[in-house]
């Protein structure tokens, strides 16, 4: 059952868990800045707007940016500060990704993106440098890319990687849900420290119920049964994770856009947010609130070890509000 107010053990797949050590090819990374949401060019922000206050936030249209006296009140008190943190991000140039990213930047926490194509990475999110962000060219299906030394210092993962349902431009090089969403899940994991204090997996509603209408259909090329093998081995590795399932996603993605225009970002009247267990839901789920629900369930205790399942609909919703989204996972573990 859902629970609107505030946001299973699956049969295990018996696969091993290995290393695959190789170097990998790191992109230099350059000077970032964050200026203010005036423009909304397509262009990499420049360097001119270093020293500008972010622009503060609007609560009411839920956009991702936030005022310099609350962009630290997003964790919980529990939780690192930002300065000790260094969230890896998996297919961070993504629908869902690049709002994750869009996020962490705006709270000052030190990000390491880990993409196919670091130049798309560069238009999305402007020019840094590897004290805010870090850049590293790498493919998850490719387990010779996935080198020990990406995950130094790492201390979260958010994988948030996919592909289509169904055949597509996007299949194109051998990106198909089995590679995706099976292989890539596999190798990632299976090249993750054991220090690691939490990894979140973006998978998706349905994966328990693949061979039942109206699932069956969306799993024609094997989407769901896929991400579900995906769950289960991280499931199985013995690292602190948490699983976020969305429903049909919404929102974006912003392509070829620049990170003014990602902050802000709004779901418009979808601004509520329902959480369920058990695989129950079935609906849509904006990607903006699915990248805060990846972000605020990283350091949330309660929530490691834990599967939810996301919908968004119309209505005023938790924001950044760490405490909203408290009551909205502790309320869905309740039902």
């Amino acid at each position: 059952m859902a629970s609107r107010l505030l946001f299973t053990p699956i049969p295990d797949f018996p696969v091993p868990v290995e290393k695959f050590p190789k170097p990998h090819q790191r992109v230099p990374c350059f000077t970032f800045t964050l200026a203010p949401p005036t423009s909304y060019s397509s262009k990499s922000i420049s360097s001119s707007g270093r020293g500008s206050p972010p622009p503060p936030l609007n609560a009411v249209k839920e956009e991702l940016i936030q005022s310099p006296s609350s962009e630290r009140t997003h964790d919980s008190k529990t939780s690192p500060s930002s300065s000790s943190k260094l969230v890896l991000v998996a297919g961070g140039s993504g629908g869902v990704g690049q709002l994750v990213v869009a996020s962490l930047l705006n709270r000052n926490i030190k990000s390491r993106l880990l993409v196919r194509d670091p130049e798309k990475a560069i238009s999305l999110f402007g020019k840094q440098d590897e004290e805010t962000l870090q850049v590293i060219k790498g493919d998850t299906r490719n387990p010779e890319d996935l080198d020990p030394s990406i995950f130094e210092g790492v201390t979260h993962v958010i994988c948030c990687t996919g592909t289509t349902a169904f055949p597509s431009k996007r299949w194109d090089g051998d990106n198909t849900p089995e590679r995706v969403d099976w292989e890539g899940v596999r190798n990632l994991v299976s090249a993750l420290p054991s220090s690691l204090k939490r990894i979140v997996l973006v998978s998706s509603i349905g994966v328990t119920k693949f061979s039942e209408l109206p699932w069956s259909i969306m799993n024609l090329f094997g989407v769901l049964k896929f991400k579900r093998m995906g769950e289960d081995f991280l499931r199985n590795s013995g690292l602190p994770f948490t699983i976020i399932r969305p429903g049909r996603l919404t929102d974006g993605p912003y392509t070829s856009y620049d990170l003014n225009t990602l902050l802000k970002a709004t779901a418009g009247q979808r601004r509520a947010v329902l959480i369920g267990q058990g695989d129950k839901l079935v609906g849509e789920a904006s990607r903006i609130v699915v990248a805060e629900a990846c972000i605020q369930a990283l350091d949330m205790e309660f929530t490691e070890g834990k599967v939810y399942e996301i919908n968004s609909v119309e209505g005023e919703g938790p924001g950044s509000d760490p405490q909203k989204w408290q009551e909205l996972f502790k309320a869905a573990q309740a039902q």
